[in-house]
């Protein structure tokens, strides 16, 4: 059994999501993290998103930490 998660959401992905803060029972890593949040909010399949664990930028699949926090962040916007 997992422990749970706090999942936050910003811009786009927080309209989708229809909140900007979720608890989830935790999963393995972020690939499978990827697959239940898409199950549950499809929209997010066709976005393009980032995901941080604790204040972290990760690129590719990593496992999450207990009581990880997460955030699902947009694409970013240079200027």
């Amino acid at each position: 059994m997992y422990n749970k998660i706090n999942i936050k959401a910003f811009g786009m992905i927080a309209e989708k999501l229809g909140n900007t803060a979720l608890e989830w029972d935790a999963c393995e890593d972020t690939d499978g993290l990827r697959k239940e949040l898409e199950a549950r909010f499809p929209d997010l399949k066709e976005m393009k998103y980032s995901i941080a664990i604790n204040k972290t930028l990760i690129v590719g699949n990593v496992r999450l930490p207990e009581q990880a926090e997460v955030a699902l962040l947009p694409p970013f916007s240079g200027g």
